[in-house]
């Protein structure tokens, strides 16, 4: 059980749905590495309610930050006094620190810590050709993130191509070295498959690629953390080829979140 007192200081996990979050285990143990007396809440928030929640968050003297994720990564910026110049680029915000004025600062470590959880488990994205499912917030930083590790390729697939192009337009500048592909549901020809979307969270979740076309010479990286095991990654394991799990993203970026809350 944790210990909490009237000096405690809180932090959050805000996400809607909630039950699949894995923070608050992982930070209660960085919390207790480092002498911290805090703890980091589960938050339910709907995308409506946003707003309200954000305003309330500044009156909380002892709120010192939360983790966002989805669906809120791509909204929560506007609501910051300010992020940084990597979020804005982006287009997204996955932290988000209260300062003792009650200003709020918002982050992205989504894409590092994808990266760095590859890296951890000898995945190399440099000089790889790369299929991303998605669009959202944690897909732009993703993009982005392996864009700076060298990837000679990256295919974005969505429902919306919009969203895709719009993520180029942003990315193009910034590394021009890498080629952009407007993706398909088709995996073929493609060193790393990963799926960066909420499909999977739930059991009757389409998948979002196709994964009858599979080979077992590529590998299969995923975000979601609840279930390990996803839909997509179970047929891929089927195929026979090599499986990522979402948690490494989550554990790569979990010191990196306390530092980013815990700086003044």
């Amino acid at each position: 059980m944790i210990d909490v007192s009237g000096k405690t200081k809180l932090y959050g996990i805000v996400a809607d749905p909630i039950g699949q979050v894995k923070a608050p285990e992982m930070m209660r143990k960085v919390f207790e590495q480092r002498g911290i007396d805090g703890v980091l809440m589960p938050m339910h928030v709907a995308a409506k309610d946003l707003p309200a929640f954000a305003q309330a968050l500044r009156g909380i003297q002892n709120f010192g930050g939360m983790v966002v994720t989805v669906p809120h990564k791509t909204t929560i910026g506007v609501l910051c006094d300010e992020i940084t110049s990597a979020a804005r680029t982006v287009g997204a915000v996955n932290i988000v620190r209260r300062d003792p004025d009650g200003r709020l600062f918002g982050d992205i470590l989504d894409g590092r810590g994808f990266v760095a959880g590859l890296r951890l488990h000898g995945i190399e994205p440099k000089g790889k050709k790369i299929l991303l499912a998605g669009a959202g917030g944690a897909a732009n930083a993703i993009a982005f993130a392996l864009a700076e590790a060298g990837a000679t390729q990256l295919a974005v697939y969505n429902r919306s191509a919009d969203k895709v192009r719009a993520m180029f337009a942003r990315l193009a500048p910034v590394y021009s070295q890498i080629e952009l592909v407007l993706g398909t549901r088709d995996p073929q020809g493609y060193d790393l498959v990963v799926n960066a979307t909420s499909l999977g969270m739930a059991s009757t979740d389409p998948l979002p690629l196709d994964a009858s076309l599979l080979t077992a010479d590529q590998t299969v990286a995923e975000i979601i953390m609840a279930p390990a095991l996803t839909p997509l990654l179970a047929a891929a394991q089927a195929k026979g080829c090599r499986i990522q799990y979402g948690a490494p993203m989550l554990a790569c970026q979990i010191e990196l979140m306390a530092d980013f809350m815990e700086a003044k």
